[in-house]
């Protein structure tokens, strides 16, 4: 598991950022925290699933790297707890043939995914991209007119309601709404929501948008036969369903 000469690597912003590493493979875990600590953040390192929710909420990380496979508790489970309390991003390490357990995790509130055997370099390059999605501006608030009936999205806020109740979505689940919304009217593809809400630098699989829509409409209560909120547009991707 050598190093990726074709992935850079930036110094971490000067306002530290804390990740939890909780990883179980001794080995591997140094490693990878070693490339954490070089990158400039601060790093807590768990190995089981239980030390991984106390660690989490006593450090309040900014970024949990996640293992599925882990003692105590498996990585499903402490995704789902920590989604409890924290809205930190997420990132789960994945054998790259257990597809299934990539879309449990994201089931549950996991941001993305890192297959294994994956590079150091690119999992620190993966933290620092996901970290610099808060900097990125808001997109502008749409008019209500133009957003589906009993919608209301609040970029600034962060607030999201339906027919006046207020709908709690995951930090990934809000920008891709977020976006959608910004320019209703618009069909988006999935690469032009992944740079929108990943950002340029991401690498991966860009179906991860299908599987966060999923979450989202279920959370909306929406019908995807029928939708009320978000259409698939077939051969594109997403836009908002019309008034």
């Amino acid at each position: 598991m050598g190093s990726d000469p074709t992935v850079a690597v930036e110094a971490a912003e000067p306002a530290t950022a804390t990740v939890l590493l909780v990883e179980d493979e001794v080995d591997l875990a140094r490693m990878v925290e070693a490339y954490l600590r070089r990158a400039g953040f601060a790093v807590e390192h768990a190995r089981t699933g239980p030390e991984a929710i106390a660690a989490a909420e006593r450090r309040r990380p900014e970024v949990v790297v996640l293992d599925l496979g882990l003692p105590g508790l498996d990585g499903v489970e402490v995704c789902r707890r920590i989604r409890t309390f924290s809205d930190c991003y997420v990132l789960m390490l994945t054998a790259r043939a257990d597809e299934a357990d990539r879309l449990v995790g994201l089931a549950v509130g996991a941001d993305d995914y890192i297959t294994k055997p994956f590079s150091p370099r690119e999992l620190v390059a993966r933290v620092q991209v996901v970290l610099r999605r808060p900097r990125q501006a808001a997109p502008e608030a749409p008019a209500r007119s133009r957003l589906p009936t009993g919608l209301a999205v609040d970029p600034d806020g962060r607030r999201v309601e339906v027919d006046g109740r207020g709908i709690e979505l995951t930090r990934t689940e809000f920008d891709i709404l977020a976006t959608m919304a910004s320019r209703p009217s618009s069909a988006w593809s999935r690469q032009q929501i992944i740079e929108s809400v990943w950002g340029p630098g991401w690498v991966g699989d860009e179906h991860v948008v299908d599987v966060h829509v999923v979450h989202l409409r279920r959370k909306l209560g929406d019908d995807s036969g029928r939708p009320r909120f978000v259409e698939t547009v077939r051969g594109v991707g997403y836009r908002m369903a019309t008034s």
